[in-house]
């Protein structure tokens, strides 16, 4: 087994400074902490975690907190991207991640308890839920957070420019000639008011009617079957929309499986653009133009913002990140 004594002969240094190196302290010149670090690489020598743990009073590991009420779990196509960024950087600096629940050796406790008695450094939350009076105890506890699409004034958020997104959607239907736009919203999500603030913004700018009866909520877990049910809606209207903007992908193809169904043609009856660019979508036909929202930076952005923290960082941080349209096949110019 390599030791630090081995790379410290290697190395041309001695022990103590090697150790200071996998310890992070700041008294060791750059150049000498690169040469360390490069001779522990070539010896494929592995720090100790427990000692680590010991020496800075931290486990290097990261709680990863995700509220999914649709069901798909890890297998959400929100969380897979952001879980993937998250995961590379963290790991990338050492930590590992573990699934927090509010359940542990099999009876109820909360979030806080489970953290403290795992002793995470810090806690991801994606997609959370402010209704669990356990969601609060954590935000009101010092454990580091970063929220992922939400506001708060006692942890530091990261999302998508939903306003933004939602804009670029409808001002680019406007601009292919559409002025009866229809939008399928996200429920009372934090990301749904967002992209539907956006909408009704963009409407007003273009100076562009709102027709209630073209303003339908989907659910806030954006499920197909949301949106297959919310076209239904729009479909018993006097006077359809020629273009609608759905708040999520997945309420876009629930959209476009309802209008196949009636017999309606995307995008020669209707047009249809969704948000968040899922992988699935660049294979429908027609292939659906949406906005995309970079998940994987996402969770990068989120894991350097929870570690800054975790490593002695003050102050509440927010971050938005900026989206773009992805024109594929599902709209048309009139």
């Amino acid at each position: 087994m390599v030791t630090i004594y081995d790379i410290a002969k290697i190395a041309g240094c001695s022990p103590t400074t090697v150790s200071k190196v996998f310890n992070d302290y700041s008294d060791v010149s750059p150049k000498t902490r690169a040469k360390i670090l490069e001779t522990a690489e070539q010896l494929g020598y592995l720090p100790n975690a427990h000692a680590r743990s010991l020496t800075m009073k931290r486990s290097w590991t990261i709680g990863v907190l995700f509220n999914e009420p649709s069901g798909a779990g890890i297998l959400h196509p929100y969380f897979a991207g952001v879980i993937e960024g998250f995961k590379k950087v963290s790991t990338s600096k050492g930590y590992d991640l573990m699934f927090v629940t509010k359940d542990i050796g099999g009876k109820k406790s909360g979030y806080v308890e489970h953290c403290k008695i795992r002793g995470v450094d810090g806690v991801v939350v994606i997609l959370p839920d402010y209704g669990d009076p356990y969601f609060q105890e954590l935000l009101d506890s010092d454990i580091p957070c970063v929220l992922l699409d939400q506001e708060s004034e006692q942890k530091s958020t990261i999302c998508s420019d939903n306003i933004a997104g939602a804009m670029q959607a409808v001002e680019y239907l406007h601009r292919l000639g559409h002025r009866r736009i229809g939008h399928i919203g996200g429920g009372h999500s934090f990301a749904g008011e967002k992209r539907l603030q956006g909408y009704l913004r963009a409407m007003e700018n273009l100076n562009l009617p709102v027709e209630p009866q073209y303003v339908i909520q989907g659910s806030y877990d954006y499920t197909m079957e949301s949106g297959q049910a919310a076209m239904e809606e729009l479909l018993l209207t006097d006077e359809l929309p020629t273009a609608v903007f759905a708040a999520g992908d997945n309420l876009a193809v629930g959209a476009m499986m309802t209008l196949k169904k009636r017999g309606l043609r995307v995008p020669d009856d209707i047009s249809l653009i969704g948000f968040d660019d899922i992988e699935m979508v660049k294979f429908l036909t027609p292939a659906l133009t949406t906005v995309r929202q970079d998940t994987y930076a996402l969770g990068s952005k989120a894991a350097d913002m929870l570690i800054y923290t975790i490593e002695g960082g003050s102050g509440v941080q927010t971050a938005m990140l900026p989206v773009e349209i992805v024109i594929r096949e599902s709209c048309r110019s009139l």
